[in-house]
């Protein structure tokens, strides 16, 4: 049963139409992710859920009660926000129990909830400190101990790590996780960064332009994009455009730059222009009798775990990411080839705005 339901949800601001009729629906305990480009929606969509924001259109329900007009604090949602909003003039500890104290908590329970928020955050024994004398890193799990010293029922994070280095992020988007499986908390993440959306989430909902574009599991929201924003915006790939030449029961075949490449899978759901779409990491480089394609290396770059590389071919230049084994691959200028395998193809039409099934 659904912990959290969006129904028809709309925000509008005059002519301009920030959200346009978003279903969701959240299990109990469950973390999904907000992921899109700025101006898809996203926060808009969170700041409904808190109630800083009032929908145009549609309900939202919370464990079965509707709380579409009631008030933010009475929703009994803990918010992480980007800029932390701490106090800089109270203590971590006061900091934590603000809201408790707001709420009138008891001293001796508000103490104990407090220690009890700094120890999941591994803050304990920093209560005297002030924010400024936190680190980043320490300043945003200030934040989330006071919005789970709440015990709230659901725990909002609006772009809560985007002020953090590229190192520290990912050493948080593992410990945030932990501690919302912990203690179970029902969770929405709004960010534009797909690394954390696909490391933290139980399911991702790809906003665009107001909508949910795709919603599902990392992997199958990686693997099955079911349209062209999803296939581009979600992880890296080389997107072709084809030509459908004929459907088969088992596919399709497509012509891109004069080459036929049959795709498995999703024939029935083409029509004529498409997009092919193959990723880089999918990719292997081959010797010239295997090589499918073949071209010279335009660019060559060197990240640490893989190399990657941009090659030349009939299809057209491609992005190839080739783990780091050790040894670098061909240098700019020399010829390779390319292969794939056909069920690591994924083809859509040009115009595809919501799919039925997997393309």
């Amino acid at each position: 049963m659904s912990f959290l339901t969006l129904k028809g949800l709309s925000k509008r601001y005059g002519d301009y139409t920030a959200i346009e009729q978003i279903d969701l629906e959240v299990a109990r305990g469950e973390f999904v992710s907000l992921l899109g480009p700025s101006g898809c929606g996203k926060t808009t969509t969170l700041q409904m859920v808190a109630g800083f924001v009032s929908p145009t259109t549609g309900q939202i329900l919370l464990d079965g009660r509707d709380i579409t007009h009631e008030r933010p604090e009475r929703r009994g949602m803990g918010v992480v926000f980007q800029s932390y909003a701490l106090f800089p003039h109270m203590s971590v500890a006061a900091n934590v129990g603000f809201g408790l104290e707001m709420r009138k908590v008891p001293r001796a329970e508000r103490a104990a909830r407090i220690d009890e928020a700094l120890e999941l955050v591994r803050l304990a024994g920093l209560g005297g400190r002030y924010p400024k004398e936190l680190s980043g890193g320490q300043r945003q799990r200030v934040a989330i101990a006071r919005a789970i010293a709440m015990r709230p029922a659901l725990l909002l994070l609006d772009e809560p790590m985007s002020n953090l280095d590229a190192k520290l992020r990912e050493n948080m988007h593992i410990e945030l996780r932990a501690i919302q499986r912990r203690l179970g908390i029902t969770t929405i993440l709004v960010t534009h960064d797909q690394v954390e959306a696909m490391t933290m989430s139980d399911r991702i909902a790809v906003m665009h332009r107001g909508r949910i574009a795709q919603i599902g599991t990392p992997f199958d929201a990686y693997e099955w994009p079911s349209t062209p924003f999803s296939s581009t915006f979600l992880g890296k790939t080389n997107q072709l455009p084809g030509t459908l030449l004929r459907r088969l029961s088992h596919g399709a075949d497509i012509d891109v730059a004069g080459t036929t490449l049959f795709v498995p899978h999703g024939g029935r759901w083409l029509t004529g222009r498409v997009y092919v779409y193959l990723r880089p990491e999918k990719l292997r480089l081959v010797s010239p009798g295997d090589a499918r394609v073949a071209g010279p290396i335009v660019t060559r770059v060197f990240v640490g775990n893989q190399w990657l590389l941009e090659v030349d071919t009939p299809l057209g230049r491609l992005s190839v990411a080739q783990p780091n084994r050790g040894e670098p691959p061909p240098a700019e200028g020399e010829q390779v080839g390319l292969a794939w395998s056909d069920d690591d193809l994924r083809a859509l039409d040009v115009d595809t705005e919501a799919a039925d099934g997997r393309a």
